[in-house]
């Protein structure tokens, strides 16, 4: 009986490049397939509309890079700058990275922020950071692979729209 051969077909390179408009559709779907992954379908209100508004009209409120195999995007970053006023340098603020489950462990994610890190270096940044939720342990050790200090002293803090409003009026 003959061995079977291994499958040597090679996959496609990764492509990263910048989003553009015309990637709307593909990042409103990665944005709700990790909103299902982070268990947290019930707060998305993500449009196409807005994404079109907020990121890619004016002085857009954040970047995208999207990564794509053979021509279908298989995973993005979402990204603004923030400003650090103890280094006096601009920080890089990932908000959301997100890779298609089949694609996980194929060096999508470290491509991702590979390119966000370039993009730091090139706005002379002084840090990079993110959020990971507690219990998603493989992220967190993908992240401490790369170098990633996890910062429990510090505490993310929000306002919801609501509380917002209620803040806004007060004296």
């Amino acid at each position: 009986m003959k061995k079977a051969k291994p499958n040597t077909a090679k996959r496609p390179a990764l492509r990263i490049r910048r989003g553009t408009v015309r990637d709307v559709p593909a990042i409103l779907k990665l944005i709700r397939a990790l909103s299902k992954y982070e268990r947290l379908t019930r707060e998305c209100r993500a449009t196409a509309k807005r994404l079109r508004r907020d990121g890619f009209t004016g002085r857009p409120y954040f970047e995208t890079q999207i990564c794509t195999r053979g021509g279908r995007t298989v995973g993005f970053a979402l990204y603004f700058f923030t400003y650090s006023t103890f280094l006096c340098r601009p920080t890089l603020y990932v908000e959301d990275i997100f890779v298609l489950p089949e694609e996980r462990g194929k060096g999508v994610g470290k491509a991702l922020l590979s390119t966000l890190a370039r993009i730091a270096i090139r706005k002379s940044c002084g840090r990079m950071e993110w959020a990971v939720l507690d219990w998603n342990s493989p992220a967190i050790k993908f992240y401490r692979r790369l170098g990633a200090r996890l910062r429990k002293e510090w505490v993310l803090t929000r306002l919801t729209e609501a509380h917002i409003r209620r803040l806004a009026r007060s004296t």
